[in-house]
Protein backbone atom coordinates (compact mmCIF):
# COMPACT_ATOMS: atom_id res chain seq x y z
CA UNK A 1 0.00 0.00 0.00
CA UNK A 2 0.92 3.47 -0.65
CA UNK A 3 0.74 6.50 1.39
CA UNK A 4 -1.35 9.72 0.94
CA UNK A 5 0.77 11.38 -1.50
CA UNK A 6 1.60 8.39 -3.58
CA UNK A 7 -1.51 7.14 -3.76
CA UNK A 8 -2.72 10.72 -4.93
CA UNK A 9 0.27 10.95 -7.77
CA UNK A 10 -0.56 7.45 -9.08
CA UNK A 11 -4.47 8.52 -9.38
CA UNK A 12 -3.97 10.77 -12.09
CA UNK A 13 -6.90 12.73 -11.02
CA UNK A 14 -5.39 15.13 -8.39
CA UNK A 15 -2.51 16.78 -10.12
CA UNK A 16 -3.69 20.37 -9.25
CA UNK A 17 -3.71 18.86 -5.48
CA UNK A 18 -0.48 17.78 -5.80
CA UNK A 19 1.31 20.61 -7.06
CA UNK A 20 -0.71 22.65 -4.67
CA UNK A 21 0.39 20.59 -2.03
CA UNK A 22 4.14 20.53 -2.91
CA UNK A 23 3.76 24.48 -3.96
CA UNK A 24 2.91 24.71 0.27
CA UNK A 25 5.83 22.00 1.48
CA UNK A 26 3.01 19.63 2.93
CA UNK A 27 4.42 16.54 1.26
CA UNK A 28 6.76 15.33 4.18
CA UNK A 29 3.61 16.11 6.12
CA UNK A 30 1.49 14.10 4.40
CA UNK A 31 4.51 11.35 4.00
CA UNK A 32 4.52 10.67 7.75
CA UNK A 33 2.78 8.26 9.93
CA UNK A 34 -0.31 10.32 10.59
CA UNK A 35 -3.15 8.85 9.83
CA UNK A 36 -4.82 11.59 8.02
CA UNK A 37 -8.39 11.69 6.63
CA UNK A 38 -7.65 13.71 3.74
CA UNK A 39 -10.53 15.59 1.53
CA UNK A 40 -9.17 15.29 -1.45
CA UNK A 41 -10.57 17.88 -4.28
CA UNK A 42 -9.84 16.22 -7.54
CA UNK A 43 -8.89 18.73 -10.66
CA UNK A 44 -12.03 19.27 -11.69
CA UNK A 45 -13.13 20.64 -8.61
CA UNK A 46 -9.85 22.79 -8.67
CA UNK A 47 -11.38 23.44 -12.04
CA UNK A 48 -14.59 25.11 -10.91
CA UNK A 49 -12.61 28.00 -8.98
CA UNK A 50 -12.59 31.71 -10.81
CA UNK A 51 -9.88 31.70 -13.73
CA UNK A 52 -6.66 32.67 -11.88
CA UNK A 53 -7.43 31.37 -8.76
CA UNK A 54 -4.93 27.99 -8.39
CA UNK A 55 -2.07 30.00 -10.63
CA UNK A 56 -2.19 32.98 -7.93
CA UNK A 57 -2.26 30.57 -4.77
CA UNK A 58 0.55 28.19 -6.19
CA UNK A 59 2.82 31.52 -5.99
CA UNK A 60 5.67 31.83 -3.11
CA UNK A 61 4.14 34.72 -1.74
CA UNK A 62 0.65 33.15 -1.30
CA UNK A 63 2.03 29.99 0.45
CA UNK A 64 0.07 30.86 3.94
CA UNK A 65 -3.19 31.14 2.21
CA UNK A 66 -2.80 27.85 0.43
CA UNK A 67 -1.30 25.96 3.24
CA UNK A 68 -4.52 27.24 5.22
CA UNK A 69 -6.61 25.91 2.21
CA UNK A 70 -5.17 22.93 2.25
CA UNK A 71 -4.90 22.43 5.74
CA UNK A 72 -8.77 22.55 6.10
CA UNK A 73 -8.82 19.48 4.24
CA UNK A 74 -6.99 17.07 6.45
CA UNK A 75 -8.46 16.18 9.75
CA UNK A 76 -6.44 14.33 12.30
CA UNK A 77 -6.88 10.75 12.59
CA UNK A 78 -8.21 7.90 9.99
CA UNK A 79 -12.17 8.02 9.46
CA UNK A 80 -13.54 5.73 6.94
CA UNK A 81 -16.76 6.73 5.71
CA UNK A 82 -18.66 5.08 7.96
CA UNK A 83 -17.56 7.24 10.54
CA UNK A 84 -17.69 10.38 9.03
CA UNK A 85 -21.43 9.80 8.04
CA UNK A 86 -21.85 9.76 12.08
CA UNK A 87 -20.45 13.08 12.89
CA UNK A 88 -21.80 16.48 12.23
CA UNK A 89 -18.46 18.55 12.08
CA UNK A 90 -14.92 17.56 12.45
CA UNK A 91 -12.14 19.76 13.13
CA UNK A 92 -9.43 20.45 10.67
CA UNK A 93 -5.73 20.59 10.97
CA UNK A 94 -5.86 24.46 10.37
CA UNK A 95 -8.24 24.05 13.62
CA UNK A 96 -11.23 25.15 11.78
CA UNK A 97 -14.55 23.13 11.88
CA UNK A 98 -16.13 21.73 9.04
CA UNK A 99 -19.26 20.85 8.77
CA UNK A 100 -21.00 17.21 7.96
CA UNK A 101 -24.19 16.24 7.10
CA UNK A 102 -25.72 13.17 5.12
CA UNK A 103 -28.66 14.06 2.52
CA UNK A 104 -30.15 11.51 0.07
CA UNK A 105 -27.22 9.07 0.84
CA UNK A 106 -24.42 11.21 0.04
CA UNK A 107 -21.74 12.92 2.24
CA UNK A 108 -21.74 16.55 2.27
CA UNK A 109 -18.46 17.75 4.12
CA UNK A 110 -18.84 22.19 3.84
CA UNK A 111 -19.90 23.18 0.52
CA UNK A 112 -18.65 20.10 -1.21
CA UNK A 113 -20.33 16.59 -1.50
CA UNK A 114 -18.05 13.08 -1.23
CA UNK A 115 -17.96 11.14 -4.67
CA UNK A 116 -15.08 8.44 -3.64
CA UNK A 117 -14.62 7.46 -0.40
CA UNK A 118 -12.17 5.08 1.70
CA UNK A 119 -9.50 5.40 -0.49
CA UNK A 120 -7.04 3.51 2.04
CA UNK A 121 -3.48 4.21 2.30
CA UNK A 122 -0.60 3.23 4.30
CA UNK A 123 -1.23 6.35 6.70
CA UNK A 124 -4.87 6.93 6.75
CA UNK A 125 -7.97 7.17 4.19
CA UNK A 126 -8.82 9.41 1.04
CA UNK A 127 -12.36 10.87 0.16
CA UNK A 128 -12.42 12.45 -3.37
CA UNK A 129 -14.58 15.38 -2.73
CA UNK A 130 -16.01 17.84 -5.65
CA UNK A 131 -15.58 21.50 -4.54
CA UNK A 132 -12.54 23.23 -3.11
CA UNK A 133 -13.35 24.07 0.79
CA UNK A 134 -12.90 27.64 1.50
CA UNK A 135 -12.02 28.59 4.94
CA UNK A 136 -13.40 31.16 7.03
Amino acid sequence: MADIVDTAVGAGSFKTLVAAVTAAGLVETLKGAGPFTVLAPADTAFAKLPAGTVESLVKPEAKAALTGILTYHVIAGKHLAADVMKMTSAATVNGQSVDIKVADGKVHVGGATVVTADIICDNGVIHVIDTVLMPK
